[in-house]
């Protein structure tokens, strides 16, 4: 018993070597991510007006330029979660931009309409990824700073809606709104060339009982924030908990293969049907109603400008609309409204 060398968790090990360079390269890349969301998103606000009145679309038709984005986001957070849960962060941004930036670029050159739906489409499924790069960038920060580094990356955020606003102010009054689709999509494309550099993620990394990689990333992490590990050996939660279970059934007969497959069904779900117990539930509920209202509002708010900027809402003079359909002014609401999100 002497001879057993000490042990030390993930949670230990970034705790000890704190919030540093490696981490801020890490950000940089989260942040690029959240950034080509921002510009794609805010996009919406331009295109579907111009390209409304290039091709003569319904209101309807218009709008569904906006649905099917938020649709394909919804099918994409589903299927890029379970990819980064079964293969890693890495290779879901690999899909993740691949997707976002090649649909992006595609849908700049689209012949007709129901091309640019498509298209449109599964730019949101590649964007229902995203949250993906806060897992990931949250992953490499110790735990008592990543609230306060968890309000940093929503900045990225903000920084790429002022910038596509800034975007649409320039090329749309020089271009069209196919250099604009084109132009958005540039950051997308960022997220490929710098893929060589992301690390992957020491938590799923030890999650998949691959700790020897974990501790390579640690101790890069070490070297560039110029700290030390712990001593001792890296070993997972997951191992930890094995060897507590082992420990139990050390007396007891081996479980059933039936028994295995079960065991392994009700883990895959344990953490989902853990949100809806008897604890957790009134707080589960809480945080989907004040997601949901923020979600809400703010899409509303940003969705909302390019019309309440345009002369087809029924509201208001039609003489000041008519003056106001000659300059800038599309883009200038917007990108006040961008602005104060620094606030």
């Amino acid at each position: 018993m002497g001879d057993e060398r000490p042990v030390y968790t993930l949670d230990e090990a970034l705790s000890a070597l704190r919030f540093g360079k490696y981490q801020a390269l890490v950000l940089a890349y989260a942040g690029l991510g959240w950034v080509s969301e921002a510009m794609e998103i805010m996009i919406l606000s331009f295109v579907g007006p111009a390209v409304k009145s290039k091709w003569k679309l319904t209101s309807s038709e218009e709008s569904l330029l906006t649905t099917v984005v938020f649709a394909g986001m919804l099918l994409g957070a589903y299927s890029w979660g379970i990819i980064s849960d079964n293969y890693g962060r890495r290779k879901s941004f690999l899909g993740i931009a691949m997707v976002t930036s090649v649909a992006g670029l595609l849908s700049s050159f689209s012949p007709n309409y129901v091309s640019l739906v498509i298209f449109r489409c599964f730019v949101g499924v590649g964007l229902g990824g995203v949250p993906v790069f806060l897992a990931y960038f949250l992953e490499f920060v110790p735990v008592s700073h990543r609230g306060r580094w968890m309000v940093a990356l929503s900045a990225f955020w903000t920084a790429g809606t002022i910038f596509e606003a800034s975007l649409a102010w320039v090329v749309m009054t020089r271009l069209n709104w196919r250099w604009l689709l084109a132009f958005s999509s540039v950051p997308s494309f960022a997220l490929l060339l710098f893929y060589g550099l992301a690390p992957e993620s020491p938590r799923y990394l030890c999650a998949k009982a691959r700790t020897a990689d974990a501790h390579r990333i640690l101790e890069k992490m070490a070297f560039v924030n110029q700290t030390k590990l712990p001593p001792g050996i890296l070993v997972s939660d997951k191992a930890i908990k094995e060897n507590e279970e082992s420990n139990l059934l050390r007396d007891t007969h081996m479980l059933s293969m039936t028994r295995k497959i079960t065991d392994k069904l009700k883990s895959g779900f344990s953490s989902f049907f853990m949100l809806f117990s008897r604890k957790l539930i009134r707080t589960t509920l809480l945080l989907w109603v004040l997601f949901f209202a923020n979600v809400f509002s703010y899409y509303g708010a940003v969705l909302l400008t390019s019309k309440l900027s345009s002369g087809d809402n029924k509201c208001g003079s039609k003489v000041l609309h008519a003056d106001k359909s000659k300059d800038n002014s599309l883009y200038v609401d917007v990108f006040i409204a961008s602005l104060a999100g620094t606030v």
